[in-house]
């Protein structure tokens, strides 16, 4: 593949920035002028924010400020001693790979020069850039004297809102994000019950907080979602709820040594962002949370977006195991081999192989996992050189994987010999594993430590041409714009809490709300397409709580551009569904979301880059519904090949979820479709040309 550059587009560009000027006005707006931004500073010399949508206050008065720790004096209240606005107009941006191709970027800008009112005259900055769909504000931290280091002790933003909304949460849990998300009013929110909730040994969860992106729905209907962009050596933002008060402040993800950050000047944090849409669909639609990231500093690995099987599923449900020691081992030479035959057969570009190395039998458990694993020793029944050779020669490329069961240290002293073996072999993606709790202990997956751990795995695998798909991660901000080998991660309960998951596994409603909260972050790998949604034999107490319908339209609702077919051979196997995952794309021109709310349902259509073919993906939670598709997505004066992978007769997705109709028919741009979705089921449509 040809190794390319990922640059900005050669768009005429308008960039008019304000010199700097006493201070005129505190206010900035929305190039459309329907958002509203206010600072100012309180009598004591806390500075504030608010903002307006439409004349409707949407935050009211929110303080803004640290606590800090070490031999630094904390802040003595500060007064504006400045203000420069910026407009930025018609700079687009290309994305080498992603849910479009083309990226708008147009906000009005806001700096606000702060100094300290007390003797050290310390200052701080405060930049606010303001798009049509949200907003984005940061701290700035110039060098200066008395301030070189920073120990955060705490970030004190908060956010006051002006109702008791409906929110979409998971707890602030510092460990891990999989959990199933609430629904609860604001003032309803009690995160510290899943102490004990769902099984997870792994939850850290200190406070009455919830994880971001965390969406709303106001009294009046319009909706909010809470998230942060650019997280760059600091610590990932939970939000503690004060429901008394309706208001979140943040709270940074801590150490056990109860400090929060520990950074030196000139320093920025991350981006506090706020998108605002009236339509649930626009939420999904923005690119703010790229737009806040800086452009690309590295090339594009040798990496195509891609379908990709998996000796995977069978560990989940019992058929294979990782580890070689217990007669069950799936990563072998011969079983890889069947996998690429399946894959070069059937268009699937990609192979990942776990349980491949040595260290498995004891990679999970409350003992010293420092050591456990070697990232370039196969076990003795398989051969990593010949498996990636026979892969080529079928035109199928090997993942590679690396579990670090959550012992950073060890996989950082072996990196560079670890992506050296890839390069050599021409492996071009690692997906990346940190499960179990974090050593040294005392540190969390989400904390600064780890930040720059995963990091540091990033900018190392973009030196030597490597993508990374990061599970047990910190919560995507958007940086796969600055760095475009961050491909996709996980991040919130995916599908293998189906095959094993006391729990009952993901209900039916699960993948319509992450739709609308943790797929606003970024990529996620949830790995959908699995047929034996019983899981017969081999599980009896579990199931997916989905139709096959369901799992087909998920190909395009949750946006990866690697997505994985997870199932085993044999239930894919003669299936006339699935010639649906051969067909659809993984990497789009664009995206459009026709309709969905909340929890409820959500239908996305995509146009697949090099092609112009569209799919589409419809999925509910457990409310039957019809819907209503108008085709007015498709290209004038053109007939598309529609077929149609919907919910069969009688299709539930507890009582008969493999029930699914195909039908084929020829639609133009002024044609409707109408559609019934099951109990928990969905519709998937190929459009071609």
């Amino acid at each position: 593949m040809k190794r390319f550059t990922a640059m900005l587009l050669m768009f005429p560009v308008l960039f008019l920035t304000v010199s700097c000027i006493r201070v005129t006005t505190n206010i900035v707006s929305s190039p459309d002028h329907c958002i509203r931004v206010k600072l100012d500073v309180m009598k004591d010399g806390t500075p504030f924010y608010l903002v307006k949508y439409k004349g409707e206050t949407v935050i009211d008065t929110s303080a803004l400020g640290f606590d800090l720790g070490g031999k630094v004096p904390p802040f003595s209240g500060f007064r504006i001693d400045k203000i420069q606005h910026s407009l930025q107009r018609d700079e687009p941006w290309e994305m080498p790979w992603g849910e479009q191709r083309i990226v708008e970027n147009d906000y009005n800008g806001m700096n606000v020069f702060l100094k300290e009112t007390g003797t050290l005259g310390r200052e701080m900055h405060l930049e606010f850039r303001v798009y049509d769909d949200g907003l984005g504000f940061r701290y700035v931290f110039p060098q200066q004297l008395y301030l070189e280091e920073m120990v955060i002790l705490d970030e004190n933003t908060e956010f006051s809102l002006t109702g008791d909304h409906e929110v979409w949460w998971i707890p602030g849990d510092w460990d891990i994000y999989e959990h199933l998300y609430k629904h609860t009013r604001l003032t309803e929110i009690d995160a510290l019950k899943y102490r004990t909730l769902e099984g997870l040994a792994q939850t850290y969860i200190p406070f009455n907080a919830v994880n971001t992106p965390v969406t709303m729905k106001t009294g009046k209907g319009l909706y909010l979602s809470f998230h942060e962009a650019n997280l760059t050596n600091y610590a990932g933002m939970t939000l503690k709820i004060d429901a008394g008060n309706l208001k979140m402040t943040s709270e940074l993800v801590g150490n056990d040594q109860g400090i929060k950050a520990t950074v030196s000047t000139p320093f920025s944090t991350p981006w506090r962002t706020l998108q605002i849409a009236e339509r649930a669909g626009d939420l999904i639609e923005s690119r703010l949370i790229l737009n806040l990231n800086p452009p690309a500093v590295c090339t594009i690995p040798d990496f195509r977006p891609t379908k990709y099987m998996g000796i995977w599923w069978d560990m989940h449900i019992g058929t294979k195991s990782w580890d070689y020691a217990s007669g069950r081992h799936g990563a072998t030479t011969d079983y890889a081999k069947k996998y690429i035959d399946f894959c070069a057969a059937n268009g699937i570009g990609a192979l990942l192989v776990e349980g491949w190395n040595t260290g498995w039998e004891h990679w999970f458990g409350d003992f010293d996992r420092e050591g456990v694993f070697d990232f370039v020793t196969p076990y003795p029944d398989y051969d990593l050189e010949d498996v990636v050779a026979y892969g080529k020669s079928k035109g199928v490329e090997i993942i590679m994987h690396h579990e670090t069961s959550a012992a950073p240290r060890t996989y950082e002293q072996q990196l560079d010999t670890a992506f050296a073996l890839m390069k050599r072999l021409g492996i071009h993606a690692v997906k990346t594993g940190y499960v179990g709790k974090i050593i040294p202990k005392g540190e969390y997956h989400h904390g600064q430590w780890m930040v720059r751990h995963y990091r540091k795995v990033l900018t190392t695998a973009a030196r030597a041409g490597i993508a990374v798909n990061a599970h047990e991660p910190i919560k995507d901000t958007g940086i796969r714009r600055t760095y475009p080998n961050a491909i996709s991660r996980e991040g919130l309960r995916g599908q293998e809490f189906n095959a094993w998951s006391p729990d009952g596994g993901n209900p039916p409603g699960h993948l319509p709300t992450v739709a609308f909260t943790r797929m606003l972050a970024g990529p996620i790998d949830f790995t959908p397409g699995i047929f034996n949604i019983k899981l017969k034999p081999y599980k009896p107490d579990n199931q997916v709580n989905t139709t096959l319908a369901h799992q087909l339209a998920l190909y395009v609702v949750i946006y990866s551009p690697i997505q994985m077919v997870p199932d085993l051979i044999e239930n894919y196997e003669g299936h006339p569904a699935f010639q649906f995952i051969r067909d659809v794309g993984v990497d789009w021109d664009e995206t459009r979301v026709l309709d969905g709310d909340v929890g409820e349902f959500v239908t996305i259509v995509r146009k697949e880059r090099g092609t112009g073919n569209w799919f589409l993906g419809s999925i509910t939670n457990e409310t039957e519904r019809k819907i209503n598709i108008p085709c007015d997505f498709l290209d004038r004066g053109k007939a598309y090949t529609a077929v149609i992978y919907s919910d069969g007769k009688h299709a539930h997705w507890n009582d008969n979820p493999t029930a699914c109709s195909i039908d084929t028919v020829t639609v133009r741009r002024n044609c409707d479709i109408s559609v019934n979705l099951a109990p928990g089921g969905g519709c998937a449509i190929s459009f071609s040309r």
